[in-house]
Formats: C-alpha cells, structure tokens, sequence
C-alpha cells in the first residue's frame, strides 16, 4: 500500500539560509509502535497506508515520499541564560507541510532521524524513551486542551542508540503548526540579517497571525498567545523542563518535550529536569522565564517595528510590560475554574493562593485535590484536614456568593480538573516496557490519557500517585 501525503509546502520556499536541504538517514529494521489514526484522518493521511510496510519506509525516515522537501531549520538561542548563536534541527528533519481538515498548515517532522549540519557533536538519533515520553506527554496536553505538537507515528529503528548505555532506537512523527521558534528570529538578528527578520516574520503573520498588520503587532499576539500557554500550564501542574528561547514557539504552541514532568506532591519550586540544577525552569519560575523570553524575540524585532531605535525600544517595552496582566488574567481564568468559580471578585486570586500555600506545606497531590473539589474527596489529600476545612469555609461561602447554582459549579470543576495526567510512574513504567520489546503500557496509558476529564471504576492504577519506591525524582532529556 502506497502513502501518498498532500503536500503544500511553504517553508521550504524561503530563503535558502533559514535550512540545510537533506534526506533523513535511514535505518537498519524499521519496526512499528504506533500510528494516531485520528490525527492522520485530520491530516488528509490513511492510517492503514502508515501502518503499512511503505508507510513504515517513510516514518522511518527510509523513503522520501512524493512531494516532499526535506531540510533542517536553522535557529539560535539563550539555553539556561546562555547564548548559542547557532543551533538549529540537529536531530530532526521537517519533510513537509499539509493542510489539515479544519484549513490550518502543519508541519510534519521526523525526530531522529539523523544527523544534520546542526548536530554539532549529537548522533541526530533518539532512543525510545523520549520518543514514549513525548508521545504519550503530547497527546495528552492535546486531550486537556492545551495547544501543544502532535505525535503522529512512532517506530523503532532496529539499531542501537549509545546514551549512558545501549539502548533501542526509535523516530518519532511530529506535527506542529510551525517548528518557528523564537530562537529562529535569534538566529537572523545576531547575524543582523534585518531582510531574513523581515521574511521570518511576514512568514510567521501569515502563518499565525493574519489579523497582525506589523512586526508589532505579531510581537503583542505572541505574548498574549505565551500568556495563555503557560497559564494553563500551571493549571494541569505541569513543568517543560527546558524552557530555553529555542524551545519557545513563537506562536504559543508547547514544543520540545524533553525533561517535562507533571507534578505529583504540590510545590511551587518542583524541579524533575536533570540538567536543571539550579531550578531556573521549576513549576513556579515559569511565567517569569517565558518573560523574559518574550523580551529577547522583541530585541529582533526592534529593526521592523521603528526605524528610529529609542521609539522601537519603547514601544516593544510597553508589548513586553504587557505580559504580568495578561498573564494574571488568564491564570485567575483558569484556577477560578478549577475551584468551580463563574464570576470574578479582587479575593478570588488569594483564596485560590491559599488553598496552594496549604498544599504545598502539607505534600497534596496537585491534580487529586482539585479533582477532588467537585466529589467531596480534596481533604482527603491533606495530611492535616483542619488546614483544608477552614480554607473550604472560606471557598463555601465565596461560592454561594457565586452567579452559577451547585450542580453548574460541579460541572465546571469536573471539565476543569482532569482525573487522569501522564503522572511520571507511569511514563516511566512505560518507557521500560518499550525498551524490552513490550508496548502494551504505552498504548493502555496512552488511551486513558485520550479522555482525561472522565473517571471509570477502574481507573485507580492511573489517578494513584506513586508508592515511595515508584517516585520518578529526575527526569531526562534525550541527547
């Protein structure tokens, strides 16, 4: 069975400096351990032709299907505050765009699939854990809602892949609505490139932002679109891990799941990413670092925005100034949600802040508890029930004051909190399975996240958190 995938390319009619043209690298034994067939159907794509030994070939990164126009994108970036001005795809190869069923653009990309001018001393290749990991991690932020990169396909590659040991290769099928990043704007300024900044972002307008008639008003929707993102990042608990400027997408889409954890135990300073050793990417440090972020994509913007560089800086400054109101609205939006809230009061920020501080003094489980407002069980979560039951006083009383009757606030909570997260026992349970050959806990883990507002009876193995000797403390990145 041929795979025939429909094509339209624009990326690759840029100007040759923004890639490197070339094939992935094939491999030994391509293997396969999943297709998402609901996302190729949006696709254009037949699951079954995927699934296919033809469609393997192409996953695999072995056949260069019709239409396609491979290349590596270049960019920089500032990593843990460090800058690298030159980084780009050194493991990844975008092999074209389609336009999905509801019109929008999207990239397809296999990650591993190869060295490219941008490894630098990296083999290009991915094992099979972070291929799981980000799999299982991005389709369930698709299933809570959040804007985030798809997993296509996944398969396994035959070969071996040298990390701190031997372990089984594997190439993941990514799809984004752009892999532009803010590093990619990076990588144009410190080259003083202004006529690729210009390129770049009339790209991006089109692309992300049609309503944007400038370079400053895609830079006020970039921060309005980050805003959201990480709000309702901080509403599932969940931490990125490497929140470097080149795995920032301009568009406000989550990108790069590398070291990334949901939180257990509440604390705002969780920390699970190995490489981050002095906290700068923890749960709390978010908002903040994705600030600051925000501030280096409007230094390359400052050529566009004003020919007159102390008019450019102030206006930029006055965008990026913008983002803690931005920011303060949507968290408020989505933590009054999830305490059953339709209707604002100036206390709402600190009850919500309260219930947090008790939580994290007394080890709650982030996700059960504010799972639990909605059926009676969040007390259950607290060591100390006292602490808990003079906050609900104060939430009782605020709720009654609210426009939206018990049974509407109930509703709310259960659509606003999910009961089920890729919790990190169990991602990890999963990973080690795959490494031997066995993908069993990977697609049941990977189904139930599909529907993760729902509870069913026998639900208990994934709302549970993990026993002291399951507790996943780091969390890796692949390279």
């Amino acid at each position: 069975m041929t795979i025939q995938f429909p094509f339209d390319n624009s990326y690759a009619t840029l100007p040759e400096r923004f890639y490197a043209r070339l094939d992935p690298t094939p491999v030994a034994q391509p293997g396969l351990i999943a297709v998402n067939a609901a996302l190729a159907g949006e696709l254009g794509l037949d699951p079954e032709a995927l699934r296919s030994d033809d469609g393997l070939q192409v996953l695999a990164g072995n056949r260069v299907p019709t239409g396609a126009d491979p290349l590596a994108q270049a960019y920089a970036g500032h990593q843990f505050g460090g800058w690298s001005p030159q980084l780009g795809d050194g493991r990844a190869i975008l092999i074209g765009e389609v336009i999905d069923s509801k019109g929008i653009r999207r990239d397809i990309q296999l990650k591993g699939s190869g060295r490219t001018p941008f490894s630098r001393m990296g083999d290009g290749r991915a094992w099979i854990g972070p291929v799981i990991r980000e799999y299982l991690v991005s389709e369930a932020m698709h299933a809570l809602g959040i804007p985030t990169t798809r997993a296509l396909a996944a398969v396994t590659t035959g070969e071996v892949v040298l990390r701190e040991a031997p372990l089984p290769g594997a190439v993941l099928t990514r799809v984004a609505s752009s892999h532009i990043r803010v590093g990619t704007f990076q990588y144009f300024a410190a080259r003083q490139d202004t006529e690729a900044l210009r390129v770049l972002t009339d790209h991006v307008i089109a692309r992300h932002f049609p309503e944007a008639p400038d370079a400053l008003a895609m830079l006020k929707a970039a921060i309005a679109a980050q805003a959201r993102l990480v709000a309702q990042w901080m509403g599932v608990g969940f931490i990125h891990g490497v929140m470097n400027t080149d795995n920032t997408h301009v568009a406000g889409e989550t990108i790069d799941y590398g070291p990334c954890a949901f939180m257990d135990r509440y604390h705002p300073e969780t920390v699970f990413s190995s490489i981050d050793q002095f906290g700068r990417y923890a749960y709390a440090r978010q908002p903040e670092i994705v600030v600051w972020n925000l501030a280096q994509l409007a230094t390359t913007l400052l050529p566009l925005i004003d020919a007159d560089q102390d008019r450019a800086i102030a206006v930029a400054t006055d965008a990026v100034h913008s983002f803690p109101e931005l920011y303060s609205a949507e968290w408020l939006a989505v933590f009054r949600a999830k305490i059953g809230l339709t209707s604002a009061e100036d206390g709402d920020a600190g009850l919500i802040q309260t219930l947090l501080s008790r939580m994290a003094t007394l080890g709650a489980d982030f996700t059960n508890t504010f799972r639990g407002l909605a059926d009676g069980t969040a007390r259950d979560q607290f060591t100390d029930r006292a602490a808990f039951d003079t906050w609900a006083e104060d939430w009782h009383a605020r709720r009654a004051r609210d426009g939206a009757d018990t049974a509407q606030q109930e509703d709310l909570m259960r659509r606003s909190n999910p009961a089920i997260i890729p919790r990190n026992h169990r991602v990890e349970e999963a990973i080690q399975a795959s490494v031997s050959g066995d993908y069993a806990p990977f697609l049941k883990l990977l189904d139930r996240l599909s529907h993760p507002f729902s509870l069913d009876p026998d639900d208990a193995t994934f709302t549970r958190p993990p026993e002291p000797g399951e507790e996943v403390k780091q969390t890796f990145c692949g390279t």
